[in-house]
């Protein structure tokens, strides 16, 4: 695969992505973090360096994004736009081996170079790559018959808010597409028979986050029995909870996903029938059974309690905060009848509150972008076949699928970055993308762009 000393696109590519990671723009969810605007001008020096008008917009202080287009010759031909976020998730110091913001650029024990850092996989990789792929084709003249859109966007690590979300609220005419390729997908997976899958993801599981307030009557903490202590019920709750069984959604992404699995065909037929489903996830190791239950189901997190004012005092009120993630064709309907069914005799004494909602999203693969990621997808790997997918949190393609148009979480990675690799360092400690597959997303974006739009 080519790397530095061979390839001047994807030395740029290194190069750009390192000082990415090390402008450390973690977003921890609050309004004031983020500080995007140093990648936003990292970006903005990169872009105008090959001679395009970056456009700047800020929706609060510090929180930066930035759009650069490559005008198309017919209004009616169809438009792309690169999707690629600035911000970063909070780090542990401690449990890294490197340096989560140095950038650097280390040689493993299996001679294969890699960039770490925080942002490395999520997803400054490829914020970083379309960079330099966009950059290379303005420079070279290229003159498509759609317009080709670079959008550098902050926060979308806290949902969008001050980013995606209010772009299209305030500026939608500058950033809206009729495809859109961002995060998150691309890593491939070779199943029993020696075939390599690589997974596209064309919908994303919604938001259904709740806070369930748990009621009781305050009393002396010297006298507990029978005491009605919202401490006690909401133990019980979040118990429930955690047990309760939703219907699993078995669809063709479902199936999709199976296919690409290297397991026995009993096994597979297992994972496809509702009835089994559940207790065959059950059975496989703990990695692989929690995605395959959060792709097949939709589920339900407890993880946030708040409730009590002193020791010796029984508490008449509790706050759970309740992840829920939904799988797409759930309403908001059907999450307040499964709270009710998960809780039983216990739902009259919560109070239920939005936290933040968002329904699923999901686009279809009859179109043009398809054929043409799979196509582009050969290049690298002969014979692969390309699936659909279903990422189980969220990202800001949500927000283009929400309009009506076709968002894609693509890219391409080396053979070695499988699923499991992937995932284990997505939000963890010693995050890092090898270069090879660095290299392999600038032409991916580069080949995609040219085959879509010329």
């Amino acid at each position: 695969m080519p790397d530095t000393q061979t390839d001047p696109l994807t030395g740029e590519t290194v190069e750009l992505l390192q000082t990415m990671i090390r402008n450390a723009c973690v977003n921890d969810g609050s309004p004031e973090s983020g500080d995007e605007v140093r990648n936003a001008d990292t970006l903005q020096h990169f872009l105008e360096g090959g001679g395009l008008d970056v456009e700047r917009y800020e929706s609060i202080p510090g929180r930066g994004s930035i759009v650069a287009r490559i005008e198309g010759t017919d209004p009616d031909a169809p438009s792309l736009c690169l999707m690629g976020h600035t911000d970063v998730v909070p780090v542990s110091p401690d449990g890294w081996s490197n340096d989560p913001f140095g950038g650097e650029l280390i040689r493993n024990d299996d001679g294969v170079d890699e960039i770490w850092g925080r942002g490395a996989i999520d997803m400054l990789n490829l914020t970083s790559s379309m960079a330099v792929a966009f950059r290379h084709l303005a420079r070279s003249g290229f003159r498509p018959k759609g317009d080709l859109i670079y959008f550098g966007v902050a926060d979308e690590e806290a949902g969008g808010v001050w980013g995606a979300e209010w772009m299209f609220e305030h500026h939608p005419d500058v950033i809206d597409a009729d495809y859109c390729l961002t995060e998150l997908g691309g890593w491939s997976t070779v199943d029993e028979h020696g075939h390599r899958h690589v997974t596209v993801n064309v919908g994303e599981k919604g938001l259904a986050w709740r806070r369930l307030r748990v009621t009781g009557t305050p009393g002396h903490g010297s006298m507990p029995y029978g005491a009605d202590n919202a401490l006690v019920k909401a133990a019980e709750i979040v118990r429930r909870l955690s047990e309760y069984r939703s219907t699993p959604r078995l669809d063709a992404t479902w199936k999709a996903f199976v296919d690409t699995m290297r397991a026995p065909d009993e096994l597979k037929a297992a994972l496809l029938d509702p009835a089994t489903v559940y207790d065959t996830i059950a059975g496989l190791p703990t990695p692989q059974a929690r995605m395959c239950h959060a792709l097949s189901h939709t589920t339900m997190s407890p993880n946030v309690a708040h409730g009590g004012q002193k020791t010796n005092v029984i508490p008449d009120a509790v706050d759970v905060e309740v992840d829920i993630r939904t799988v797409p064709g759930t309403t908001y309907a059907d999450v307040d009848a499964m709270l009710r069914d998960a809780l039983g005799d216990l739902a009259d004494h919560v109070e239920v509150t939005d936290l933040q909602v968002g329904d699923p999203t999901e686009c279809g693969t009859d179109n043009e972008l398809w054929d043409i990621i799979s196509n582009r997808t050969q290049i690298a790997y002969p014979g692969a076949s390309i699936v659909p997918g279903l990422i189980v949190g969220g990202t800001d393609a949500r927000f283009y699928r929400q309009r009506g148009r076709v968002a894609y979480g693509a890219g391409l990675f080396s053979p070695d970055l499988d699923f499991a690799t992937f995932g284990s360092r997505f939000h963890g400690h010693d995050e890092r993308i090898d270069v090879g597959s660095l290299a392999l997303a600038t032409e991916f974006w580069i080949g995609i762009a040219q085959d879509l739009l010329t």
